[in-house]
């Protein structure tokens, strides 16, 4: 019989040596949690420290601070964590501009850093680094998915947007590389733009039979709203950041049926899923978006590594990283050669579910075992 501490290790998906030997890790959370992307840096706080407390893990300390989407905060905040509180890992930034400035020097300080969202173009390329995970996607992919799912439908006219920073020029440069039909309109908008008049008028000239957009958190709220009130009957669809569920109760009626592409959905059917979006519900009294599911499987990774190495071993941690032996509420996940995932993209619908509340449901598999672009540019 197996003594009880060890039973008690086992259902936690834990190995006793982990629980037993393994140093604490210090986590340092540097995400949105005011302003206009709020919503978002909330949601991957959630979903992370759900799944430590799902796990029963006492052995990670997170320490969390608000970047207010400003570059220059982030890297204060970066330095002091690791300078100061001595964190062993960081994580939580949502937006490329600020996982550029930030990254680079976490890196040259000798930490780890596990993205839960940003992933630009650069740090899955050239600039990659054996201690930079991304546990979410590299920022072309959903949009990829959105321009193949655009091609297979045999829409012949696109007019396409995303704000002016590095997300947005990666999201049209996805959703490009897979759309080969006609572009009657290709523009970038000012990160954290909440008047689309402008825009909206060029939509409505453009003689596009459908609308590609990339517009986060309140932006794309204010958008929807915008377009919902001018009139013009475009159909729109976009990436899952789009109409994720931090922001479709606000976007109301207006995005019902819109389509969608992301790697997560609440409908997935996997048993690490379906108990997630329970507790989620539970916990915090609302459905999880993208950004808490990422949250929530980058903590689970975080566990999993610390459970079978210490993360003052940095090999064997990396190791231990390197294999994601962790339940994803994804289901399958795996780390490509650059530390960005292989997986599966879906386009999802916006619906009402049986108790009226704004959400998402699988429509259609755009990617089976997606890779990034830039991988083959990582020389690790």
């Amino acid at each position: 019989m197996k003594p009880l501490f060890a039973a008690a290790a086992l259902a936690l998906g834990l190995s006793v040596s982990g629980l037993a030997f393994a140093e604490p890790v210090k986590v340092g959370m540097i995400t949105t949690l005011s302003g206009g992307g709020a919503g978002l840096g909330t949601d991957v706080r959630d979903g992370f420290m759900l799944s430590l407390k799902m796990s029963g893990n006492k052995d990670i300390e997170v320490i969390t601070e608000d970047d207010a989407m400003k570059p220059e905060i982030a890297v204060q905040i970066a330095d002091k964590m690791i300078q100061s509180d001595k964190v062993d890992v960081l994580t939580g930034i949502i937006w490329s501009n600020l996982a550029m400035a930030v990254v680079p020097s976490v890196l040259a300080q000798g930490k780890f850093y596990l993205s839960p969202n940003a992933g630009p173009s650069p740090l899955a390329g050239e600039k990659c680094d054996k201690n930079y995970f991304n546990v979410a996607y590299q920022n072309d992919n959903f949009h990829e998915a959105a321009g193949n799912y655009a091609e297979k439908q045999g829409i012949k006219k696109m007019f396409i947007m995303a704000p002016n920073y590095p997300a947005g020029t990666d999201s049209l440069n996805g959703f490009k590389r897979f759309y080969k039909g006609e572009l009657v309109g290709e523009v970038y908008t000012k990160l954290g733009q909440t008047d689309y008049a402008a825009e909206i008028a060029q939509i409505r000239a453009s003689g596009a039979d459908s609308v590609f957009f990339f517009l986060p958190g309140g932006m794309g709220i204010a958008f929807m709203k915008q377009y919902a009130q001018s009139g013009v009957e475009i159909p729109v669809m976009g990436p899952g950041f789009s109409f994720s569920q931090d922001v479709l109760g606000a976007m109301g009626d207006a995005a019902l049926g819109a389509k969608n592409t992301a790697s997560w959905s609440p409908d997935l059917n996997n048993p690490k899923n379906k108990e997630f979006v329970a507790a989620f519900k539970a916990e915090y009294n609302r459905l999880p978006s993208i950004y808490a599911a990422q949250g929530f499987d980058t903590a689970s990774l975080i566990a999993s590594a610390a459970a079978k190495a210490d993360v003052k071993d940095a090999d064997a941690f990396r190791a231990a990283l390197e294999a994601a032996e962790f339940d994803s509420v994804r289901g399958k996940f795996a780390f490509n050669t650059n530390h960005h995932p292989i997986q599966d993209f879906f386009v999802r619908e916006v619906i009402k579910d049986a108790d009226g509340v704004m959400t998402n449901k699988i429509a259609a598999t755009s990617f089976v075992d997606h890779e990034d672009a830039y991988a083959k540019d990582c020389k690790m």
